[in-house]
């Protein structure tokens, strides 16, 4: 067993820029629909890589590959983003205070690891895959530390995207430290 260690917030931040010609990926997000999913399919990629704790730049993108696995993926997701937000429209309908807490409370404790486990296990069910929380459950201060590192990392890149630096690492770096919990702390259960 490979034992993955916990990435630092500098190492994080470099990432990115490790393989710098690589951020011209991005661009793939100008080109409607065929880009988003290609673009889509390599960040599945991705976050698979962060999973294994590989962080020695960003890999190489297979254009046709990426495309079909975005597409599979994005079709596969439909079912999960339908349900949840048919429970935020109903979580809004009680009271609009009600439904930004439930939104809160999804998108920080439930909806980062259930995506990540979806991107590993690439099925329809690994959405629904619950059981999987218990790690957040189990892990509360490491899982808020990382969150908390995710959306710090998120703010430097939003300021640094003013010199458009920051719109790639952005995209690049999302859930890098919820992905290596995923790592640490689910696969090696298996």
């Amino acid at each position: 067993m490979i034992i993955i260690e916990t990435i630092s917030f500098s190492e994080a931040f470099k990432y990115p820029f490790k393989t710098p010609a690589r951020l011209l990926y991005i661009l793939l997000l100008i080109v409607p629909i065929i880009g988003w999913l290609a673009f889509f399919g390599y960040i599945v990629r991705l976050i698979n890589e962060f999973i294994e704790g590989r962080y020695e730049g960003l890999i190489k993108l297979d254009f046709m590959e990426d495309l079909k696995l975005g597409l599979m993926m994005f079709l596969k997701a439909l079912p999960f983003y339908i349900i949840y937000t048919i429970i935020l429209y109903a979580a809004t309908d009680v009271s609009k205070t009600f439904g930004n807490l439930v939104s809160l409370l999804l998108g920080v404790f439930v909806i980062p690891m259930l995506t990540v486990n979806f991107f590993r296990k690439q099925t329809v069910e690994s959405f629904f895959e619950f059981n999987i929380l218990n790690v957040v459950k189990d892990n509360p201060e490491e899982y808020i530390i990382a969150v908390l590192k995710q959306y710090a990392l998120g703010i430097i890149y939003l300021t640094l995207s003013i010199v458009l630096v920051g719109i790639p690492g952005l995209f690049f770096t999302n859930s890098i430290f919820i992905a290596n919990i995923y790592g640490r702390l689910v696969e090696k259960r298996i």
